[in-house]
């Protein structure tokens, strides 16, 4: 009798390498290679996640997370996950070639369980070096994977404008 095989849960990382803090991603992809997780594959998305969203798709995965750095108002380093119906509202800062929003959207009808993670970036410009703060943010992230919960990292908390009052 054949074993059924589990799928996989996916780590979709973001971001481009030669742009500071905007490498978080890449940087997390390395980290998973060198160091699998077991249960987890990870596909570095680069700037252009978008082109490798048919490999996603092929792996028929359980649950898929998106890890990029995302400028959400935080202090750099900050990790939260944001809801993804909120990215397009909220003009979260983008180095890539097309919103999440739309690659999330587009995920969303092979697979139903998707998060984002976003982390908060410092400095992002060609040729900066990555902070320190985001190193020790990737690194939680991965400490994180292992034992992955949606609520191990906390929810980014977004207001509504009818709750703001203005004086």
């Amino acid at each position: 009798m054949n074993k059924p095989i589990k799928a996989p849960k996916v780590i979709l990382t973001v971001g481009n390498s030669m742009m500071g803090d905007d490498g978080a991603g890449p940087l997390l992809a390395d980290l998973m290679e060198k160091h699998p997780i077991e249960g987890w594959v990870v596909i570095n998305g680069g700037s252009a996640p978008e082109n490798v969203s048919y490999q996603v798709r092929e792996l028929n995965p359980e649950c898929v997370v998106i890890v990029d750095a995302a400028d959400i108002g935080l202090l750099p380093g900050e990790i939260r996950v944001i809801d993804p119906d909120y990215i397009a509202e909220m003009f979260i800062m983008s180095t890539h070639n097309m919103p999440l929003n739309f690659l999330i959207d587009q995920l969303k009808d092979d697979i139903p369980d998707i998060t984002f993670l976003g982390i908060q970036p410092d400095l992002v410009g060609f040729y900066y070096p990555m902070t320190d703060a985001v190193k020790q943010a990737v690194d939680k992230v991965y400490e994180g994977i292992k034992s992955w919960r949606v609520d191990y990292f906390p929810p980014l908390e977004v207001c509504d404008e009818d709750d703001i009052e203005l004086s």
